[in-house]
């Protein structure tokens, strides 16, 4: 079965390229090249996937993406921008987008993202839902999986669906030390050489939000020259 991806991007040239190279790979595409067409697109049916440029002509990339996530259906974003700044990419991710990628960016890298996108979809679409999956109390932090959210001495957390999906990972399997690489892979869907660096920004704003002293960390803690771990109790109290 043929997936339905909606490209939202006002450059031409980058249209036709990702026209091109997603038609490539069996996608049926749809282009629009501003914002509130693409809006208009993205709720006229369902869509598999949306590749959604930051800046857009009529309304901007996160007015899209917000009106995307009103919806009760889920789709995934992947966010395209010129700006490479943390600001703006936190933004993008905080608004709903799942992944997020700086012009100039590499076809490949693109295309390989948008495969793991597809992955992740499935493997939420394949879980039993009749089997109920329990709250994960650890500490102050209660992580609830089927409500995905986060709470800290009952207070809610906003987190985004990557940084949950990374949360969520880790504290399954407490005192397991990760790689970035394996974190890559299991929370993203792909290790992509030279982005080990994704999994370090997704951690310190985890820590932002959920430790007390994010110099301190008491839940996600490094393990120098190797990755992470989720701490278990009595690495916790004691650290």
């Amino acid at each position: 079965m043929s997936r339905n991806v909606l490209v939202i991007e006002d450059d031409k040239d980058i249209a036709r390229l990702l026209d091109l190279h997603l038609r490539d790979e069996g996608y049926s595409v749809a282009v629009a090249s501003d914002g509130k067409t693409g809006l208009a697109q993205a709720l006229s049916k369902p869509f598999d996937i949306v590749i959604l440029d930051l800046i857009l002509p009529g309304m901007d990339g996160l007015e899209v993406c917000r009106g995307i996530r009103n919806r009760k259906d889920y789709t995934p974003i992947l966010m395209l921008t010129a700006k490479s700044t943390d600001v703006d990419r936190i933004v993008g991710l905080e608004m709903g987008a799942d992944d997020y990628l700086t012009k100039p960016f590499n076809v490949r890298e693109l295309l390989a993202r948008v495969k793991a996108l597809f992955r992740r979809v499935e493997a939420l679409r394949a879980k039993d839902p009749a089997a109920p999956q329990r709250k994960i109390e650890s500490g102050d932090l209660v992580i609830d999986p089927e409500k995905r959210r986060v709470t800290v001495q009952g207070s809610p957390v906003h987190v985004t669906a990557r940084e949950f999906d990374l949360l969520l990972e880790f504290a399954r399997h407490p005192g397991r030390v990760y790689t970035r690489a394996q974190l890559l892979d299991k929370v993203w869907g792909y290790s992509y050489q030279g982005y080990e660096h994704t999994v370090n920004s997704h951690i310190n704003r985890l820590r932002e939000k959920i430790e007390k002293n994010p110099a301190k960390p008491r839940y996600i803690l490094t393990v120098r020259g190797a990755g992470y771990l989720f701490a278990e109790p009595g690495e916790r109290e004691t650290g």
